[in-house]
């Protein structure tokens, strides 16, 4: 039965969340992606997407991890980034913005240093559901965005997540209160269920948002990861496109 995520978004917020702790279940790695980026992993999601790499961490968030303040999150990251040179920091795993006071509290002291620029990478749904979320948001100039678009239409979103077709405009109304509050943002989206006429639908909804939104367009694909093969076993999905972790093209990373 199709969930809310909103309504999913309180429940997983009463078990990550205290206050301005949030829950991790891994504090500081690098990695290779945009370039070189200093990420901690964060427990709790509001999707439950077929093809995403988090396990434990999402399916029973009450079961992992540990809270941590914000200051004690950015030092361990500045630590990781200054000591291997990268220049942009992150949260994933999960759903960053479940847990608005700590992502806020953190974006200031990325903010107030001026020595990083953070990568929020998120679906898009809490901010497209509430848009004084991009309001806050605004204020910062080291964010970046990225909407993680999960599928081309409400059909596609709702077979993938698990979620209400509805909430698939969540995603649209995101990117575009973003833009209204002048939030640097693109949308990166999950093609490798869609036909060609789904991705021309989505962009033609994108264009009619911003034209920016599809000349920034980021295309997303499954990488084969055994749980992630696993799962789309058991939902007797095939992805049309996909990548193995260990041939990844260079132009995705």
């Amino acid at each position: 039965m199709p969930f809310d995520p909103i309504e999913l978004s309180k429940r997983i917020e009463g078990i990550v969340v205290r206050g301005v702790l949030r829950k991790y279940y891994r504090v500081a790695r690098g990695g290779r992606w945009y370039g070189g980026i200093a990420t901690a992993d964060c427990v709790g999601c509001n999707l439950r997407c077929i093809f995403c790499w988090s396990g434990v961490s999402r399916e029973n968030p009450e079961k992992v991890g540990k809270f941590y303040t914000p200051d004690y999150i950015y030092s361990k990251l500045k630590q990781l980034a200054k000591r291997r040179g990268y220049r942009q920091l992150r949260i994933s795993g999960n759903e960053p913005t479940i847990g608005r006071l700590h992502l806020l509290k953190l974006l200031d002291l990325v903010e107030a240093d001026g020595e990083f620029k953070f990568i929020l990478e998120t679906n898009g749904l809490l901010i497209g559901y509430d848009k004084s979320y991009a309001r806050d948001l605004s204020k910062y100039k080291c964010l970046h965005v990225r909407v993680s678009i999960k599928g081309c239409t409400p059909q596609e979103f709702s077979m993938l997540t698990g979620a209400i077709p509805e909430a698939f405009k969540l995603q649209l109304d995101a990117l575009k209160n973003l833009l209204d509050y002048g939030v640097s943002v693109h949308p990166a989206v999950m093609l490798s269920f869609s036909s060609k006429e789904s991705k021309m639908w989505l962009i033609e909804k994108l264009s009619e948002i911003d034209r920016v939104l599809v000349e920034e367009f980021e295309e997303e694909y499954v990488f084969e990861y055994p749980h992630v093969v696993e799962r789309l076993r058991k939902a007797g999905l095939t992805p049309k496109i996909s990548f193995k972790p260990t041939n990844i093209p260079e132009d995705l990373i």
